[in-house]
């Protein structure tokens, strides 16, 4: 979950951004022991692209919990704590995000809506040799069922395996 400061830093971006600009959601996971116990990292992120091609702004948080999944290479149970966590930060946010739709009237004189376009990225290959398959048709269910939004898999990805990733890794 977001703090506060990071909801009102988010909607203040938004609320001084064009229609053009995109919101993406997404969420990796790392792997690591301690003490003898293997714990997953959470980074979930929301990512502002302004008006689709001026650079965007990375939101994030990080957690760390337990990982239970009993099969390294079939980690099912950390796949769908990701999309959980994508889920409730989109949740969080939306009703934040759909206070700021507005109708407008555009250049040409047409009476548009403003809202921004919203994807839901998930770090989950689609391709059945790699592990994270496991939970790729309940993961797209479950998004579908949370939020209205056909998610993003791999290789479309990418605000989950370069953006969730970057911040998992502690590479921003």
């Amino acid at each position: 979950m977001f703090t506060q400061t990071q909801i009102d830093s988010i909607i203040s971006l938004l609320s001084e951004s064009s229609p053009e600009t995109k919101i993406y959601f997404g969420c990796d996971s790392v792997r690591f022991r301690s003490k003898g116990r293997t714990y997953a990292k959470f980074a979930t992120v929301c990512i502002v692209h302004m008006e689709g091609r001026r650079g965007c702004r990375i939101f994030s948080n990080k957690s760390v919990e337990p990982d239970f999944d009993m099969k390294q290479n079939r980690p099912r149970m950390r796949m769908m704590n990701e999309v959980m966590k994508v889920c409730e930060l989109y949740n969080q946010l939306m009703p934040h995000i759909e206070a700021l739709a507005e109708i407008y009237e555009d250049k040409n004189g047409d009476i548009q809506i403003r809202e921004f376009p919203i994807e839901i990225h998930l770090d989950i290959n689609t391709d059945p040799k790699h592990g994270s398959n496991c939970a790729a048709k309940e993961a797209a269910g479950y998004v579908l069922a949370s939020t209205g939004i056909e998610p993003m898999l791999k290789p479309d990805s990418w605000a989950a395996s370069f953006g969730a990733d970057a911040v998992a890794h502690s590479r921003t």
